[in-house]
């Protein structure tokens, strides 16, 4: 029998209630979220049941949303997939803006060791029991995190370009006809 995205659904809300929800097919990808306090439970659950066997963790990356209120701020994105059955599933957990941390899923996935350091390094994203937490990319002496969108995207007193080059056009100018 095929591994539909109902019996994840059902096995996972049968085991973690409330704390898993939101269960959506989104870009042909099976999604949900967990609450922080659960994800690392949700992970390791589905690696080890018998049934769902997602062995593998293809990605786990973060997400700033500045504009959510402080409670959702930031994401933590991890995506599954058991190649037994063939099936990917994409799960997500939002955390707090002023204190983003998560627990590791270094022990259950022992490749999200770098792709937490990374996400730790660009998002300034704690998780919690990683074996060495430091930045991976960017300089260690870095204060800030260049990923996060409450940075510009570039020097407002830049002179040596003109933005109709890059598509940007100001109001007076008009292209040629």
């Amino acid at each position: 029998m095929a591994l539909d995205t109902t019996i994840i659904e059902n096995k996972i809300g049968e085991k973690f209630g409330d704390s898993a929800f939101n269960f959506r097919m989104e870009h042909d990808i099976f999604t949900f979220e967990a609450t922080p306090a659960t994800i690392k439970a949700v992970i390791h659950f589905m690696k080890e049941d018998d049934t769902l066997r997602f062995n593998f963790l293809t990605d786990l990356c973060g997400v700033h949303y500045p504009d959510n209120n402080k409670d959702t701020q930031f994401a933590v994105v991890y995506h599954l997939h058991n190649w037994i059955d063939n099936v990917r599933v994409r799960v997500k957990t939002f955390l707090n803006g002023a204190k983003p941390e998560v627990d590791s899923v270094v022990d259950i996935f022992a490749s999200a060791n770098w792709m937490e350091r990374e996400t730790y390094d660009f998002y300034g994203i704690v998780f919690k029991g990683h074996p060495n937490l430091k930045r991976i990319l960017n300089d260690e002496g870095m204060t800030s995190f260049p990923m996060r969108k409450e940075f510009p995207m570039e020097d407002s007193g830049r002179t040596d370009k003109d933005d109709r080059f890059f598509g940007r056009t100001p109001n007076n100018y008009e292209p040629n006809k």
